[in-house]
């Protein structure tokens, strides 16, 4: 089994997910390079390139940024995954898609990049989840739980309870929770029913990006310890 095989098994991508780092030139105060090493130093467990929304770099200085993010995730073994432009994460033999509701088909996702690498796909209730799942996504990123600003056309804040709900209603497969996360409130997050949480602003603006991951990461590891 191949390494991005076996990060697609339930209990691995459950632990992959805990600090999942969404980034792209545009979010950064700093150099996108030096932003991911450190958070890579800090223990994020998953990143994703998400090069969208304004002032994001386009053609060849897109793929060239991402393809030296690729090579920093891949020396750290940590799993790399792309924002909803499946050529791209094929040309950069990357681990995994994420897309929304809004993107390609999750049943056509799954199709083109095979069996072996890893599909999320992004839900907002319980029919999205549910439908999700049925055409193969592995996680689902559910959110916004709270208000951000980050991503311009995110839909209104769903808060914790979705979370709940969608466990109590049978959804098994892991969940990273999204929007207005930060160390304050990423523990409410899982003891909420998520295994992790993803954020962008909370490490590329954080005074010291090492130490905004460590402190997520911490509070993900307290609220796991039940």
């Amino acid at each position: 089994m191949s390494p991005q095989a076996s990060w697609r098994q339930p209990e691995e991508l459950s632990r992959l997910l805990q600090v999942y780092l969404i980034m792209g030139s545009n979010n950064c105060i700093r150099d996108p390079e030096q932003v991911l090493t450190d958070a890579i130093a800090g223990g994020i467990t998953m990143f994703q390139y998400r090069e969208k929304g304004t002032g994001a770099l386009t053609g060849d200085e897109r793929f060239t940024l991402a393809s030296r993010l690729r090579e920093l995730c891949r020396v750290s073994g940590v799993p790399f995954i792309v924002n909803d432009d499946i050529d791209l994460a094929l040309a950069l033999d990357a681990d995994g898609v994420h897309v929304g509701q809004e993107d390609e088909l999750a049943t056509e996702v799954r199709r083109r990049i095979g069996d072996d690498r890893i599909l999320g796909v992004s839900a907002y209730n319980l029919a999205e989840a549910e439908a999700a799942v049925r055409c193969g996504a592995d996680y689902l990123g559910v959110g916004p739980l709270y208000s951000t600003q980050t991503k311009e056309d995110a839909k209104s804040a769903s808060g914790l309870a979705v979370l709940s709900g969608l466990r109590e209603s049978g959804v098994t497969v892991p969940i990273v929770g999204i929007g207005g996360i930060h160390a304050g409130n990423a523990g409410d997050v899982v003891r909420a029913g998520a295994d992790g949480v993803s954020v962008i602003t909370a490490i590329t603006h954080a005074d010291n990006e090492r130490a905004g991951t460590e402190a997520l990461r911490d509070a993900v590891s307290a609220a796991q310890v039940r």
